[in-house]
């Protein structure tokens, strides 16, 4: 039960992000400079390993919006650290609905679509069956869950193939393996969207100045840049991409499927998500993946 709202009339609102330091919560900082009174906690503030302490840290602060992109994402680490992904991925995310509901704020909150199994041919659309197959997925499974049991104000976004200029990411790595090796071999039979930090940021924002409009469906939404590929065909787009900016000889890429390259964790086959529902409701279209990934290479 609400027990006072985080605003008040002519003040600024305050604005929270958890997982500051991340690919995400780092383009959140500058899509929502002037939004209003932002506080940024990196995991030096934000122990989300022990997540009942962020409620006194909470209530203190008495944010009118809490945006959560603090996440455990090391999706093959994750099989052996089963406990570890749980607490952050769907413990502190309870901890903060609660305390979203208790101040009647917003809450904010990044999911995936690793949610899925990838069985289904065409794009998956929010009322699909979960069936995450593995750790990573089932954790952030359990995050939305978690959400939605505390209700309140909530969006939980789901997105895909993150990649951005700051953090550990695909986009990363292929420009660091590009300039040690001459040739790489790349996964070519699991298909999704990159999705860029910068496009992320930038929808959340235009979403949540939205809910100051209208009064919107709170829920579960999928937010990817639009188009599909592989992560061959992204890596050629990036080394593409790379050569036309710089000159830089690139290396040779081969194809291969997921039984060539065996991973701790299983991947879905097809994670292509559907942007319809988040379009019809705050009127946003994403832009295609190859435009995204020339944005961010152009940083």
């Amino acid at each position: 039960m609400a027990t006072g709202r985080a605003i008040h009339v002519n003040q600024k609102p305050v604005i929270l992000i958890v997982g500051a330091s991340g690919q995400v919560g780092t383009e959140l900082q500058r899509s929502f400079a002037d939004a209003g009174d932002v506080t940024a906690w990196e995991r030096s503030v934000a122990d989300l390993f022990h997540p009942e302490t962020l409620r006194s840290l909470i209530r203190q602060l008495r944010p009118a919006l809490i945006l959560n992109a603090a996440a455990y994402t090391a999706v093959d680490r994750a099989e052996s650290e089963v406990d570890q992904a749980m607490t952050i991925n769907a413990d502190a995310p309870r901890v903060l609905a609660e305390e979203a509901a208790r101040l009647d704020a917003t809450l904010v909150h990044y999911s995936t679509d690793y949610v899925f199994d990838g069985s289904k041919k065409s794009p998956w659309v929010e009322n699909d069956k979960p069936n995450p197959l593995n750790v990573y997925g089932r954790t952030k499974l359990a995050g939305e869950r978690a959400i939605q049991e505390v209700g309140g104000k909530y969006l939980i976004f789901r997105t895909s193939w993150v990649y951005g200029p700051h953090g550990q990411n695909f986009l990363r790595t292929m420009l660091r393996l590009g300039r040690e090796r001459d040739q790489l071999k790349i996964v070519n039979d699991q298909f999704g969207a990159p999705t860029s930090s910068l496009v992320i940021a930038n929808a959340t924002r235009a979403a949540w100045d939205k809910t100051l409009t209208i009064t919107p469906e709170y829920g579960v939404y999928h937010l990817t840049c639009a188009g599909e590929t592989t992560w061959y065909g992204f890596a050629q787009e990036i080394f593409t991409q790379h050569q036309k900016r710089t000159g830089e000889k690139i290396p040779q890429l081969t194809p291969i499927p997921s039984s060539e390259y065996p991973t701790p964790a299983t991947r879905p086959v097809n994670s292509v998500l559907s942007n319809e529902k988040l379009q019809s409701t705050f009127g946003i279209t994403l832009p295609d993946w190859r435009l995204a990934l020339a944005k961010v290479m152009g940083k």
